[in-house]
């Protein structure tokens, strides 16, 4: 990457999350640690910002949100870090079976805003010159062209961080966003590889944090 620079880091935290951390023991992720293993030697992590949204409770997964705003409260003891919120929706929809035997009533959940308000701020920041390289955590192909503009317009170092690894449940591995990749200045991706969940296991937050509220703890289900 050549010589030191100061990054802002970008995160999508539901690409994180269902891409390298659903159902595996590494949840309690220390985002600033996590980008600062990922860059070189003398880079600095000048600030992050965190985009997500808040969950609501659905029937198989009623405590979802006490957990996510555990979360939230380990990141928010971290410097120079911002939380963006999007908007996370729930929807009942009728769809046809995997099987193609009938249609069946589903709870839709999606999550709106994040990459918009993602690539909002890259570009801001940009403008404002408030780094000299950013560091870009999702595998979404939606932005590319946020990227390719902050490099052509603004000289920017871009480089992106893919969460590829299985996230739980027996499933495959997502394949990396071969537009992302192509796009960047360079790349990193989180798989399952060894020495990437080593770099998964050390960045853990301690299992007790304390803020002005006074300690917490990791999610128990976290464990």
């Amino acid at each position: 990457m050549g010589s030191c620079m100061r990054f802002n880091v970008y995160v999508d935290g539901f690409n994180l999350y269902y891409g390298a951390l659903r159902g595996r023991p590494y949840r309690w992720l220390d985002i600033r640690r996590l980008a600062r293993e990922l860059l070189g030697p003398g880079d600095e992590v000048h600030r992050v910002r965190y985009f997500t949204a808040r969950v609501r409770p659905l029937p198989a997964d009623p405590t979802a949100p006490e957990r996510q705003a555990a979360y939230i409260r380990a990141l928010r003891t971290l410097p120079d870090l911002s939380i963006h919120y999007g908007h996370f929706l729930v929807s009942r929809a009728i769809m046809v079976r995997a099987d193609g035997r009938g249609r069946v009533p589903v709870l839709k959940t999606e999550e709106k805003g994040t990459d918009v308000n993602l690539a909002t701020h890259l570009l801001l920041d940009a403008f404002d010159q408030d780094c000299e390289a950013a560091l870009v955590v999702s595998n979404d192909s939606d932005l590319v062209e946020p990227i390719r503009q902050v490099r052509a317009r603004f000289d920017l170092t871009v480089g992106v961080v893919l969460p590829i690894a299985n996230g739980g449940g027996g499933r495959r591995s997502r394949r990396p966003s071969k537009e992302l990749a192509d796009v960047a200045t360079f790349d990193r991706r989180i798989t399952n590889t060894n020495p990437r969940r080593r770099l998964l296991a050390e960045c853990q937050f301690p299992e007790t944090l304390t803020d002005a509220r006074g300690s917490f703890t990791r999610p128990p289900e976290w464990a």
